[in-house]
């Protein structure tokens, strides 16, 4: 069931930024008077799942799920209608038309995108507002992530609080700074000390390789029982509500998650607790279960540190989903840089990768900012000069502007056809780690 809601989200989230894509196409073609022979939402190839003519346009689905298409007379396009390219051109094909306006349908689908992913920013800020830790308040400090970041002279407890120069506000920022961002220079706090760390540029192969959402993950919280469970193990040893439990087995265990590692040692046996009740130590004797639990659940960890909401109204929610929207693609397109790393080529994915991203319960929050997030994706990657994609075409639109006459049909066929393999290799090499590493596991 959870794989169905994902597969759900990520279909539909797919489907809404296709066909507004293609009407980003489409309505200026429309426009300029330019013909519209098909809008398809994914590929018809052979036949259609669903299919019906309005006016001079076909609209349907097709059957295969990679994308969609708006086929406009007189355009060599990934419909390779070579046919109509033979023939006298026609007023109200697209070739018929001035550059600018084809200039301005070829990039009508980016814009689309583009502002598709300020507008549901904008959106989930005014609905939802932003939920954050500030740095400032994590009193205990946080957990690494891995043991291998204690390489780079971290300890359990630190805290980053500057990167580059600039102060950390909130808790994980520090993390894209590193990778995307390229600093290497940061100060931590360890207990009531500022301490200076140059990191080397091995720290990236390592947070890919480890697949880790940074340095530090987990803020530190104490181990403070809030409750026990009727009939655990926990009650049969009268462990009470305060009780602060130490240690396990003289292994000391001060925060939860410390705790939480430790335990995991332990199943079907009896271990000697170290707790503080009402502030004195005392030992108890308790058994672990099979899963490795003892029957109580914790003190919240917002109790330790201030975990901030904060709402917005409509005209606050405009400048800063846009600013999201622009750190969004910005961060994006400086990411790619990681894919010239071993181990960020590792990460490609094709659309179980991205599948995986959607919640395994429908979210609409979650569904939103992903739907934001590949819509931002997307108008960038349309964008690049490839052929086959819209920038290929923008990029031979501007070449006709500037030499004042168009490539000839016969290259801007040969063009898409090297554009359209190139990307199916594409797919299928994402789409191929997919299975590996599921099959892998």
């Amino acid at each position: 069931m959870e794989l169905f809601i994902q597969i759900s989200q990520f279909v539909l989230s797919l489907s809404i930024l296709i066909i507004l894509h293609e009407l980003g196409h489409m309505l200026p073609a429309k426009y300029f008077k330019t013909k519209v022979e098909k809008f398809y939402l994914f590929f018809d190839a052979g036949f259609s799942l669903f299919k019906f003519k309005k006016g001079e346009t076909e609209y349907g689905i097709g059957w295969i799920p990679l994308g969609g298409y708006v086929k406009i007379a007189g355009m060599i396009d990934e419909s390779m209608d070579k046919e109509q390219m033979k023939e006298p051109a026609k007023p109200w094909e697209f070739r018929s038309k001035p550059t600018w306006q084809r200039l301005i349908i070829m990039v009508g689908g980016v814009t689309v995108n583009l502002l598709l992913g300020f507008l549901i920013y904008i959106m989930i800020l005014f609905v939802w507002g932003k939920d954050y830790v500030p740095n400032e308040a994590i009193k205990y400090g946080a957990h690494l992530s891995n043991t291998k970041f204690a390489d780079y002279g971290f300890q359990d407890g630190d805290l980053i609080v500057e990167v580059g120069g600039s102060p950390i506000n909130e808790f994980g920022d520090a993390t894209s700074k590193i990778l995307i961002d390229g600093e290497r220079e940061l100060k931590i706090r360890r207990e009531n000390q500022i301490i200076p760390v140059t990191l080397n540029d091995s720290i990236v192969t390592d947070l890919l390789r480890l697949k880790v959402r940074g340095i530090f993950s987990d803020i530190r919280f104490p181990n403070v029982i809030d409750s026990v469970m009727k009939g655990s193990f926990a009650e049969f040893a009268n462990l009470q509500r305060g009780d602060s439990v130490v240690g396990i087995n003289g292994q000391s265990t001060p925060y939860f998650l410390d705790f939480k590692r430790e335990i995991e040692r332990y199943e079907s046996e009896e271990v000697e607790l170290q707790i503080v009740r009402n502030e004195k130590p005392e030992t108890i004797k308790v058994q672990v279960a099979e899963d490795h639990t003892i029957g109580y659940f914790p003190k919240n960890q917002f109790l330790y540190f201030d975990y901030k909401h904060k709402d917005y109204g409509l005209m606050e929610s405009i400048p800063t989903g846009v600013s999201e929207g622009v750190t969004t693609l910005g961060n994006y397109v400086k990411s790619l840089g990681l894919l010239f790393n071993k181990e960020g080529a590792k990460q490609i994915g094709g659309f179980g990768t991205i599948g995986g991203l959607f919640s395994p319960y429908w979210d609409w929050k979650r569904f939103w900012s992903m739907t934001a997030l590949l819509s931002i994706i997307l108008a960038f990657m349309n964008i690049l000069p490839i052929p086959a994609l819209d920038g290929g075409h923008v990029m031979f639109l501007i070449y006709e502007m500037i030499s004042g006459k168009p490539p000839s049909d016969q290259f801007l066929t040969r063009a898409q056809i090297v554009g359209m393999s190139l990307l199916l290799a594409l797919l299928v090499y994402a789409n191929g780690m997919d299975i590996y590493r599921w099959i892998s596991g």
